[in-house]
């Protein structure tokens, strides 16, 4: 997926205009300069990642960028701690096919929406499948969002958006407010 089809699967999700955001599992940053599109200028995003290799590829992009973007090395299943940002105030987050990834994925995902501030939108991207894969060790499927969410303190998901993967089967998009 490059840049553009990025941008294209999460503009249902993420309203234009500025923000703090944060993109946790941010890779080489694929959705982060699809957020940053989105955001525009005056917009600042946290692109976290555990991967030192990728965040430097990011940072090597910074400068094309018409946000400001902030790289953060750090473990999502860890305490996150973002630079000069306090838990509660992010406008944001996007999780792009990050959740699958972290073994009890109701708490990860209550610990990481606890720097939404209320009202804040969490945008999850997961692939729709039940069974578990070297892929997909930990599998987020849209059946068992209502309760997902609900563990996170988010409004009930709303699935704005699905795509079919390369890999097989089929992507969603969804979206919940910090309550």
């Amino acid at each position: 997926m490059d840049e553009r089809e990025a941008e294209r699967l999460i503009a249902a999700a993420v309203a234009p205009g500025p923000g703090t955001w944060a993109d946790l599992g941010a890779g080489e940053g694929t959705f982060t300069r699809a957020l940053a599109a989105r955001l525009g200028h005056g917009a600042r995003i946290y692109a976290v990642d555990r991967d030192a290799r990728a965040l430097k590829a990011l940072e090597r992009a910074r400068a094309s960028l018409v946000a400001d973007v902030v790289t953060v090395r750090a473990d999502l299943a860890r305490d996150l701690e973002l630079p000069g940002a306090e838990p509660a105030t992010l406008d944001g987050l996007l999780l792009a096919n990050a959740l699958h990834f972290l073994p009890d994925t109701p708490r990860a995902l209550a610990r990481l929406t606890r720097w939404l501030r209320p009202g804040g939108s969490a945008v999850l991207i997961e692939y729709d499948q039940r069974t578990s894969s070297r892929w997909v060790p930990y599998p987020v499927d849209a059946d068992g969002l209502p309760a997902l969410f609900e563990a996170a303190t988010l409004t009930p998901p709303q699935i704005v958006a699905r795509i079919g993967s390369a890999f097989g089967g089929e992507m969603y998009v969804a979206v919940g407010r910090k309550r």
